[in-house]
């Protein structure tokens, strides 16, 4: 039997002690809660169905996430995208709210105020990190609760795979915006001056690897005899060979050497700002063209163009040569076949070419 007494501060507090199990007490401002509370922890203890929450009423969502992030999260490859995930979800009022108190509700709250700041893709990605942490602690760190709050809740639906094929005329204008001009009559300078993002992006669209294996990858991994490179860490956590083919092979090989041993011995930051420039530039210059022409230029020519979507049309065109899906997957490194459709995007006209 519970027992339930009135302290000094005139709050009532409930004590239960029972053998098996741990004591267990908590404060209540009145005596119908403290009671209402011993009894169904007492209830539970009697159908063996008690869960220890105190762990879960001291720590908050912030004070979980701050250990997953300082603890997990910094060994994880990429894990410093999840900690700039998990740095906002500390600045948000969600992190104030108690482990035993977290609900299903209170998650649907900030899902509705997060989409209204950012993309349903965000959304489902910082939810898969408060997935992630409730589950460490529950396995590791003491957490007693009945379920996963996550597991409650409808996520934002994914949003449609992209579909953004690059135009032989948009490729031409891309690279050719990627090209230093300098001293070719112009009074001013014109195309990047970084002389690595252009063969950066020819060879991304020759061998369909990410930004980020491209900026990893060092001379001793390449192989120009035998024709491949080796990724010995990727997305997935798996390395793999990539193939060469003879456009790739011309394009490493006219490249300098780094004493830094990369191939592209450039920032993130650098490339993306450079591709953003290569875009408005390409855009600008092909108005221009048109205008001088006096032809109306396409609709959509270089819009919405991001420098991941050279991952889907590098795809694409080796799914046109390798047409052994398993061949094609071990090249671009996609484990699940599901997720690899979604970077293949053949187009109508080439499909009915194939037709006859």
């Amino acid at each position: 039997m519970a027992t339930i007494k009135q302290r000094d501060s005139g709050w009532w507090q409930a004590i239960i002690r029972r053998k098996g199990y741990p004591n267990h007490s908590r404060t209540f401002e009145y005596y119908d809660e403290a009671k209402a509370w011993a009894r169904d922890i007492e209830s539970e203890m009697d159908k063996g169905l008690f869960l220890d929450r105190r762990e879960a009423d001291k720590n908050t969502l912030g004070a979980i996430l701050t250990r997953y992030r300082d603890e997990v999260a910094m060994q994880h490859k990429g894990g410093d995208i999840e900690i700039i995930r998990i740095n906002v979800l500390l600045d948000d009022q969600i992190a104030n709210y108690k482990m035993s108190a977290l609900s299903g509700a209170a998650l649907s709250d900030w899902i509705s105020r997060r989409q209204t700041v950012v993309k349903p893709a965000t959304v489902r990605r910082e939810l898969d990190i408060i997935s992630q942490t409730i589950t460490k602690a529950r396995r590791a760190w003491g957490m007693h609760l009945s379920e996963n709050p996550v597991s409650l809740i409808e996520r934002p639906k994914p949003a449609k795979a992209r579909d953004r094929r690059l135009s032989e005329a948009e490729e031409a204008a891309l690279l050719s915006a990627l090209e230093d001009h300098a001293g070719q009559g112009k009074k001013y300078r014109h195309g990047t001056r970084n002389p690595w993002i252009k063969p950066l992006v020819m060879l991304a669209l020759e061998t369909a690897m990410r930004r980020g294996e491209l900026l990893d990858l060092e001379w001793r991994h390449v192989d120009l005899a035998r024709c491949f490179v080796h990724l010995p860490e990727t997305k997935n956590g798996s390395a793999r060979n990539v193939p060469l083919s003879t456009r790739a092979l011309v394009i490493l090989s006219s490249l300098p050497r780094s004493i830094t041993g990369k191939v592209f011995p450039v920032t993130a930051n650098a490339v993306h700002g450079a591709w953003d420039r290569a875009v408005a530039r390409a855009r600008s210059d092909y108005e221009a063209e048109c205008q001088e022409k006096g032809v109306n230029p396409l609709s959509g020519f270089m819009d919405n163009l991001r420098l991941h979507d050279l991952r889907h049309e590098a795809t694409s065109r080796l799914a046109e040569k390798l047409s052994n899906i398993l061949e094609l997957s071990s090249v671009t490194g996609h484990k699940d076949l599901r997720m690899l459709k979604r970077y293949y995007h053949p187009r109508a006209e080439d499909l009915a070419k194939k037709l006859g």
